[in-house]
């Protein structure tokens, strides 16, 4: 499956930090048997998650991965520039990042982490903690390839 990585971070984008995010989530998907086509650095700035999230799209990717920008800090509006762009939203797996996340953590229940479509890619927003993207993808993992497959029309063996 073709997937793409964005990490939403303005330190990351200016080059002011390493992004340790993004290559969590690629060692994961790779993990996963997914193929990382593409990685992105974006600021936290709607247009410009936009931007990113239609070229990956654009490039084929059946899955986009995003971390950064799912926080309550008045700079995080990763889940505001996906929802502007998206189809429909998938709310269960928002739902299921949390109450797994809220095993670990209290502080689970201010993460805005949701899966939306644009287009015809599944893309889910995650944490910026390399850890808790890991995590947040381990929880959902199981229902994404069979996702993709409705999003891309792949006929399946029933």
């Amino acid at each position: 499956m073709k997937t793409g990585v964005i990490t939403v971070s303005d330190r990351a984008s200016k080059g002011l930090y390493d992004d340790l995010g993004g290559p969590a989530l690629k060692q994961a998907a790779i993990g996963y048997g997914w193929e990382v086509v593409d990685e992105t650095l974006a600021a936290d700035e709607i247009r410009e998650i936009q931007r990113a999230v239609r070229r990956q799209a654009a490039m084929g990717c059946a899955l986009i991965l995003t971390t950064g920008g799912t926080g309550v800090a008045l700079r995080d509006v990763t889940p505001e520039a996906v929802r502007e762009i998206a189809v429909r939203e998938l709310p269960g797996f928002g739902e299921v990042m949390r109450m797994e996340s809220m095993k670990i953590t209290a502080n689970a229940i201010l993460s805005r982490c949701l899966a939306v479509v644009v287009d015809r890619s599944l893309v889910i927003c995650l944490p910026g903690k390399p850890a808790g993207a890991v995590e947040c993808l381990g929880f959902v993992s199981g229902a994404i390839p069979h996702c993709v497959e409705v999003l891309q029309e792949i006929p399946t063996s029933c």
